[in-house]
């Protein structure tokens, strides 16, 4: 198939009358198709609905401590959550809090708590003239608008196949002590799928900050959320990696269950050192007095342990993987060859990140919009919502059908030369 770009003019004027008519008869079906957020399928939350009668009236409600669940206390998780927790983010139960349902609400209640009352003992960062932080991009944008939120400096961080640009992050972390930290998702990374190296982990691991105050926030979202059995990465732990640099209060790690179990009812954990846990209390003990612990109990109990939380991944990814396969598929049948976009298979998360010819991503968005395809908005996974090459678009495959995905992907495609042949007329 010939590149777009070694067409001629008047090719490119046929091509475009011809993908014109395609599109306008894909309008024409009315369609209604979402894959814009990774938000898990009605099959996937099928999977945990018998979790609801793990834990009813006639339970016993003790924790292995002999915490009544029922009742307030036991700030920092109960004793089987936090091992549940821990051995899902690969690290010790020490090192772990417990907290309510979603690990976004601990990333900002972190921001939050050193914005205005600093980070174990530092000056809040209210008080200070600039505060920086690192964004690899393209990234995941509730990350970045939570630093928007509070009026912090976003600086872009290119991402590689084995993670952020590390000279790039050193430079900056070592040097400039108004970076306060680092949005990073190390393993299949949204939206790319990237899966931080062992390499990349230790210089994470080993970074000399410039402030005392700088934290990673290792958001490990997709930490046992693989594809594929015969192809599941692994990542070290950077909680282990930071204690053995002599580091161990640089790292946040954030996990939680919200695509195990169910979205907005699961748990959320957040590992770190003991210094920062310490530090995290003398907040915690004034926002609350304890999160939902039979919820914790109910998750324990559920799972029992690690291996029933990979068993039930294994199902997930039973259901994810032919939406994954079917979108690629279109990709590859479509677009291969033409020279107007790139892709990476994943092996596991829940994106495919696209990029299209520069200066067409927004023009495909809303191509796609008109003809009833929902996608995230370009720009989304930079932040302050700017992607400097129009380029980039996140593909969420997980909440269609499979029938409806492979629709939605061919539509897409569709969508992808209108746009590239638009954007080449422009210089010819």
């Amino acid at each position: 198939m010939k590149a777009y770009k070694d067409l001629s003019k008047d090719e490119l004027l046929k091509l475009k009358d011809e993908l014109t008519q395609q599109y306008e008869d894909k309008k024409a079906l009315g369609l209604r198709l979402n894959m814009a957020r990774g938000k898990p399928a009605a099959a996937q939350l099928n999977l945990t609905m018998d979790m609801l009668d793990t834990v009813n009236s006639a339970s016993d409600m003790l924790a292995s401590d002999g915490t009544d669940s029922r009742n307030y206390g036991c700030l920092d998780g109960l004793p089987e959550t936090k091992k549940l927790m821990a051995d899902m983010m690969g690290t010790n139960p020490e090192n772990v809090i417990v907290f309510g349902n979603a690990s976004l609400t601990i990333m900002y209640d972190s921001v939050s708590r050193s914005y205005t009352h600093g980070v174990c003992g530092n000056t809040p960062w209210c008080k200070l003239d600039k505060v920086k932080w690192l964004c690899p991009v393209p990234g995941y944008d509730r990350h970045f608008a939570i630093t928007e939120h509070f009026g912090i400096e976003m600086i872009n961080i290119p991402m590689t196949q084995d993670g952020p640009d590390m000279d790039l992050v050193e430079k900056y972390v070592n040097n400039d002590e108004s970076v306060k930290g680092i949005w990073c998702v190390p393993k299949y990374s949204n939206p790319q799928g990237v899966v931080y190296s062992d390499e990349t982990v230790k210089r994470f691991a080993n970074l000399k900050p410039a402030a005392k105050d700088f934290r990673i926030y290792w958001d490990n979202a997709y930490v046992i959320h693989h594809l594929y059995d015969d192809n599941q990465a692994e990542l070290l732990d950077i909680v282990g990696e930071c204690a053995k640099a002599g580091n161990p209060d640089m790292v946040y790690e954030f996990a939680s269950t919200s695509k195990v179990s169910f979205p907005g009812s699961g748990i959320a954990a957040m590992a770190t050192s003991a210094a920062n846990i310490a530090d995290v209390k003398k907040t915690m003990t004034i926002q609350t007095i304890g999160h939902d612990k039979i919820n914790q109990l109910r998750h324990v109990r559920y799972f029992k342990d690690i291996n029933g939380l990979k068993a039930k991944m294994k199902a997930h990814a039973e259901i994810m993987r032919p939406k994954f396969e079917a979108t690629l598929k279109v990709l590859e049948d479509e677009l291969s060859g033409l020279e107007v976009g790139t892709w990476v298979k994943p092996y596991g998360g829940y994106f495919i990140s696209f990029d299209a010819m520069e200066g067409c991503a927004k023009r495909i968005v809303s191509l796609c919009k008109e003809a009833g395809l929902v996608m995230t908005g370009a720009g989304a996974t930079f932040p302050y919502g700017r992607d400097p090459k129009d380029s980039n678009i996140r593909i969420a495959p997980s909440f269609p059908t499979p029938d409806e995905m492979e629709q939605a992907a061919d539509l897409f495609a569709l969508c992808v030369k209108l746009a590239s042949v638009e954007k080449l007329l422009e210089t010819k």
